[in-house]
């Protein structure tokens, strides 16, 4: 890794700025002023009037839009005043994690042994080590235990101990919602998890429901991967043909029991929904128990959990996880807060040696963003996924950071794993593939998206008509409306549609009427939309 020192000599030549730019506006209807040619260009106008549309009535925005190459500032508005980003704060753990881990990192999961082999029997206890992949499917575990099975192994004497050590023992983030504990956007964060399928959303089991043959039946529920470490709690009813669907499934606190209510009627479509396990160090170990048990390896004690492998314990079997530059596709597409929250571990392990922690993690991210003439002390980061309501930074910062990444040699990685506007299928457009289509931003813009309740942003990068390549941050706050996510595409496209001398200003859709159940609000707060 190039020295901090030698990297911020070589470019603070990028970040002198005009003493202009920490002036903010006063109000939302009104930005600062701008560079001349954004000013004769009417680009100021046409984003203060977006900024002006009455679902931001009484919110507050933080906007900066500015050439990506010159770093000229086209528009402000407002740009120190720290918001609160949501998942935008993937844009600066990312980064990080492609310094300072590097783009070939991988997770390992390994089996290892401390006693001695006698014929088909493995004397003392077996160890499953992990070291903090999100990706491990119940498939992996599989293969570990196929590989244990086939070197002869038919039984071990001892206990199945699941080292989690790599990690410390906090569970969720600082100011993480309670009543979210069930909910797949906010699963714990072990050092040894499982992810049910590949979405990775580590720490979740699939729950689907479908309705009986006949009104009165009880529903027919599956559990993806198939785990005992779950119990159902079924207390839905099938009704006849044409009668509500209000099947709701959530996970009990502090247990693994899993809740099913409500009715689905006959012929209804199947209800999938992605559920929190309690304690995924245990949920690990009992898949890797069961894959054992099915390929015929019986252990003979129980099952433990946070205790360190010794040092001297032979490694038997492993499991290595994508490069770091693959996992940031379903991250940063899918904007997976449980990745975030394991890169940032991660980095704080590798920069201390301890367990990883959260403080640790962010700390070792804000001397990256040091490094490259970002100020982590004009920014709060408290997760490394946004999910708190305590993260807090401003535009202006977000598009140091968006101009710092395109010298590193990773950028065309990282710039690869961010959502295009538009873009087919989820690995793709991911969070951004149903926005902006039929505009000249479709294919053009590739942003990070961000959502909580009352907050949105949306940062990145796309072409202007002449090819002019620019970076944008708007972060949007305190709004009642729904969503606002209007007002970001038409800021974008806006700047898709506009010449270096003349914009070409458009109007924010309207926005439909929008319910939790199929609604756009905090990551849609339903799976299949991501925020």
């Amino acid at each position: 890794m190039r020295s901090p020192v030698r990297r911020v000599n070589n470019r603070m030549r990028h970040w002198i700025w005009p003493a202009v730019l920490g002036l903010a506006a006063v109000t939302l209807t009104v930005g600062s002023p701008a560079g001349a040619d954004a000013d004769r260009s009417g680009l100021p106008e046409a984003i203060d009037t977006v900024l002006g549309d009455p679902r931001m009535e009484g919110g507050v925005a933080s906007v900066v839009v500015a050439d990506a190459a010159s770093g000229d500032v086209l528009y402000r508005h407002r740009p120190s005043g720290r918001l609160m980003p949501a998942s935008n704060t993937k844009l600066l753990t990312s980064a990080a994690a492609m310094e300072l881990l590097g783009p070939g990192h991988r997770f390992t999961t390994d089996v290892l042994a401390d006693g001695e082999r006698r014929g088909p029997v493995l004397r003392g206890d077996l160890y499953l080590r992990g070291t903090g992949d999100p990706t491990t499917l119940a498939e992996d575990y599989d293969r570990l235990a196929a590989r244990i099975a086939g070197s002869g192994v038919r039984r071990v004497s001892g206990r199945l101990i699941a080292d989690d050590t790599r990690f410390d023992d906090q569970r969720v983030g600082d100011t993480w919602s309670a009543d979210d504990e069930s909910a797949y956007y906010a699963a714990q964060i072990s050092a040894l998890s499982v992810a049910p399928d590949t979405d990775y959303d580590t720490g979740t089991v699939i729950v689907e429901v479908a309705p009986g043959a006949q009104a009165g039946d009880k529903p027919r529920v599956s559990v993806t991967p198939r785990t005992d470490y779950v119990d159902i709690d079924l207390r839905a009813s099938t009704v006849a043909a044409g009668g509500a669907d209000t099947v709701a499934v959530a996970r009990r606190h502090g247990e693994n029991t899993i809740t099913v209510t409500g009715t689905v009627p006959v012929g209804g479509s199947t209800t999938k929904e992605w559920v929190t396990v309690w304690e995924p160090t245990g949920y690990a170990a009992a898949v890797f128990r069961d894959a054992l048990a099915a390929h015929g390896v019986r252990v003979s004690g129980p099952t433990r959990t946070g205790i360190a492998t010794p040092k001297g314990a032979r490694r038997l079997a492993a499991h290595d996880s994508m490069p770091l530059k693959d996992l940031l596709v379903p991250f940063m597409k899918l904007s997976n807060n449980m990745h975030a929250e394991s890169l940032t571990k991660a980095m704080g392990h590798k920069a201390t040696g301890r367990p990883g922690s959260w403080g640790d993690g962010i700390a070792a991210v804000g001397g990256y963003l040091k490094s490259v003439g970002v100020d982590p002390g004009r920014l709060r980061q408290v997760d490394g996924s946004g999910l708190s309501r305590k993260d807090n930074a401003p535009a202006d910062q977000y598009i140091r950071l968006l101009r710092a990444a395109k010298d590193e040699p990773w950028f065309a990685d990282w710039y690869a794993s961010l959502p295009v506007g538009c873009g087919p299928g989820k690995a793709v457009g991911g969070t951004l593939r149903s926005r902006m289509c039929g505009t000249p931003a479709a294919g053009n813009v590739r942003a990070k998206t961000g959502t909580l309740t009352g907050a949105s942003a949306l940062s990145g990068y796309v072409r202007d008509k002449d090819g002019r390549e620019l970076v944008f941050s708007v972060i949007l706050n305190n709004h009642l409306a729904p969503s606002v996510k209007a007002l970001e595409d038409a800021i974008v496209v806006t700047l898709a549609s506009s010449t270096r001398d003349r914009a070409v200003p458009v109007m924010p859709r309207a926005t439909r009427a929008v319910t939790e159940r199929d609604g756009d609000v905090e990551c849609s707060w339903r799976k299949p939309a991501r925020c």
